[in-house]
């Protein structure tokens, strides 16, 4: 797990190569490259992308083309050999950084995936582990979780954060709701050691290394803040009043925050503008 450049990095490095989930900012790219290094010399095959946003994918370009792919023979690869480490990712991640016929796309060529899938799932094999990439929209609508199965490690991408709420990027397609299933799928593929602690280790987007547990408080303070939205949504409540009403205020001092990139006042205005156009 690697901190410090945007969204939290996972390597997974054995005698095939090195696997790396997520890359970063694209200005830190040159410093994840020089960790991944401290760790495995072994060439860079294949990178894989948890959701489109920059802090998680700037850094593509700069990781993938020092990289090198198995071979147009590889399993997975559609028999093209490339130059460079693959890059997967869900296809809703590529037609968000593409751009219609004509017009300048948001992110450029080098940082898109040169793989992507649709569906549930996927799965990968690679340095003597199975890998499952799990669809699970919530935060975006191109979110999956990379569920390591022999090493028993999930990078959740920002499905799941310990530093602030949850994330919900309505722009981007995602949702209240998803973020609460994708929390309950979460839980269903950790397996504690005891009492809930230890077990599964779970690498979340932004924060520290977790458990279960960590999943399951972070799951039940989100359903329990959208049943207070969702009450005083029924109620007729305007969002002013429903932030007013302080439907987050016993999480605060864990989640909350007053400036920065997401705000309470912003975490609350997401859950209630996604619930208020459920209900419409």
């Amino acid at each position: 797990m690697l901190v410090g450049a945007g969204g939290n990095i996972t390597v997974q490095a054995g005698d095939e190569g090195v696997l790396v989930v997520d890359t970063g900012l694209a200005a830190r790219g040159d410093d994840v490259l020089a960790a991944i290094r401290r760790i495995s010399d072994k060439p860079i095959r294949l990178v894989i992308n948890t959701h489109v946003h920059s802090d998680h994918t700037g850094a593509n370009e700069t990781i993938a083309r020092v990289g090198r792919s198995l071979g147009g023979n590889a399993p997975g690869n559609f028999g093209l050999a490339l130059d460079s480490a693959r890059v997967l990712a869900h296809e809703k991640v590529l037609r968000r950084m593409d751009a219609p016929t004509g017009e300048p796309a948001p992110r450029p060529f080098g940082a898109w995936p040169t793989e992507t899938f649709f569906g549930d799932d996927k799965e990968v094999f690679f340095n003597d582990e199975g890998i499952q990439l799990i669809y699970q929209p919530g935060h975006t609508d191109g979110d999956v979780m990379v569920f390591f199965r022999r090493s028993d490690v999930v990078s959740s991408g920002d499905l799941f954060l310990t530093s602030t709420y949850p994330v919900i990027d309505r722009q981007n397609g995602g949702g209240v709701q998803g973020v609460i299933d994708a929390l309950n799928r979460l839980l269903d593929v950790t397996i504690p050691k005891d009492k809930a602690e230890g077990g599964t280790y779970v690498i979340p987007g932004h924060g520290r290394l977790s458990d279960e547990a960590d999943v399951v408080e972070y799951r039940d303070m989100l359903t329990i803040v959208r049943d207070r939205v969702q009450d005083l949504i029924a109620k007729s409540r305007t969002l002013a009043e429903v932030k007013a009403a302080g439907p987050t205020r016993d999480y605060d001092g864990r989640y909350g925050a007053t400036t920065g990139p997401w705000t309470t006042d912003q975490f609350v205005e997401a859950v209630y503008r996604d619930l208020d156009r459920a209900r419409r």
